[in-house]
């Protein structure tokens, strides 16, 4: 089933084109056509509301069901219709290894390795299948959670541990791959995508930009303002908001009151959801989406409707706020185990893939365990430098009494 914003099938047009349709100046049609849309939004919103006493579940773009069964869909399947064998297990091989890889980094953590992880556990399919969608000259800015993506655009996983760890800024050259270093302040990655791609419209490059962010994100003015800049300027870019229910301890319908892709027809450019727990789907919506962009149609935003397995990060303790029963219920829709049964169900992959990937998997934890390990640790008196120019007597005060407070565990130790 597909819900998208009505502007998804409307015919190509030109930045101007969009500009004067929705700018008319022709004033008493205008009167007409906003008591008609009035009429029709609030008819609109009584009958979402209706639907959603009905069914708790939402409509969106889906082409695996949690049982691994293929689903047509006529506006979308032409962007995976050649997918091979070979490139399903691909797709399944990306998300074991990236589920591998975020479980040793949270064991890392909890090791006292890293400073602090926050997992991507039950994302894994809008992280794999919207960044296999992109092309080598396509533009990535991430948040601090798309590891998944990072794999994709050929990132070593032990890259992104350094910052973790308080080692590094970020650990990768973000041109090497055209993938951002992560972004921890919430939301502003769209704002520098959204310029950057003006950047790439102006200089008439063929590539698209992709900015991730989360449902808590999209309350934030920088994400609206991003949106507006991209819609007036007609940026060639792909917003792509994973929806994992929670935004740390509050739930999205604290945080809006329509689902969130249909935010996009207010700025003017199409909104779709996607089952953001099917990879199919999350590469063919993306493949759309930044077909749309790079052939200067402007921006989309994809709403990836999936679940936060896991806490937030590291710090958070999710059983205070949400019930295991809503746990569970997700993982009957796990990403990875829908498409085992895709690919079992169609004999595109035998017991011998699945050991294979198996030992493969255990050796890339074993790698990221002894990379974090061999790496240094973080200077405790680094955040005292490059504060002021020319120091401070108030910092050095601080850095003093810091100090002290770090020689007196070694008077405890020598006890």
């Amino acid at each position: 089933m597909t819900v998208d914003s009505s502007a998804a099938s409307e015919p190509r047009r030109s930045a101007a084109g969009k500009a004067g349709t929705t700018g008319s100046k022709a004033g008493t049609k205008r009167t007409t056509r906003t008591t008609s849309r009035t009429t029709t939004s609030t008819a609109s919103r009584t009958t979402t509301r209706s639907s959603a006493k009905k069914s708790t579940d939402p409509e969106l773009v889906q082409l695996l069901t949690p049982e691994g069964k293929r689903v047509k869909n006529a506006e979308y399947d032409a962007y995976v219709a050649g997918i091979t064998p070979e490139e399903l297990r691909g797709l399944y091989r990306d998300m074991v290894l990236t589920r591998r890889f975020d479980a040793e980094a949270t064991a890392l953590q909890r090791q006292g390795e890293l400073g602090l992880w926050a997992s991507l556990l039950g994302q894994e399919a809008a992280q794999i299948g919207s960044g296999r969608a992109t092309r080598e000259d396509d533009y990535v800015f991430p948040t601090y959670r798309e590891h998944g993506v990072a794999w994709c655009r050929g990132v070593d996983p032990t890259n992104l541990l350094g910052m973790f760890r308080g080692v590094n800024h970020g650990g990768w050259d973000p041109n090497s791959n055209n993938f951002h270093l992560y972004t921890i302040v919430i939301g502003s990655q769209t704002l520098h995508a959204t310029g950057y791609a003006m950047g790439v419209a102006k200089d008439g490059a063929d590539s698209g930009v992709i900015a991730y962010f989360g449902d808590g994100a999209s309350s934030q003015g920088d994400v609206a303002e991003s949106f507006t800049f991209a819609a007036v300027y007609n940026a060639p870019v792909v917003f792509f908001c994973q929806n994992n229910q929670w935004a740390i301890s509050e739930p999205t319908e604290k945080q809006t009151r329509v689902p969130l892709y249909q935010r996009a027809q207010g700025f003017g450019f199409p909104g779709v959801r996607v089952d953001g727990n099917d990879v199919l789907a999350c590469l063919a919506v993306t493949k759309w989406a930044l077909e749309r962009a790079r052939s200067g149609e402007g921006p989309t935003l994809v709403e990836a409707y999936t679940y936060r397995m896991g806490a937030h990060t590291t710090s958070d303790d999710p059983t205070r706020y949400r019930g295991d029963d809503e746990r569970q219920a997700w993982e009957a829709k796990d990403p990875i185990l829908r498409l085992r049964r895709y690919l079992e169900a169609s004999n595109h992959a035998d017991e011998g893939f699945f050991a294979e990937l198996e030992a493969e998997s255990e050796a890339l934890g074993r790698r990221v365990r002894e990379a974090v390990r061999a790496m240094p640790d973080p200077d405790k008196f680094a955040i005292f430098e490059n504060v002021y120019a020319d120091g401070h007597a108030l910092v050095d005060e601080e850095r003093a009494q810091f100090a002290a407070y770090q020689a007196s565990f070694a008077d405890v130790e020598g006890v």
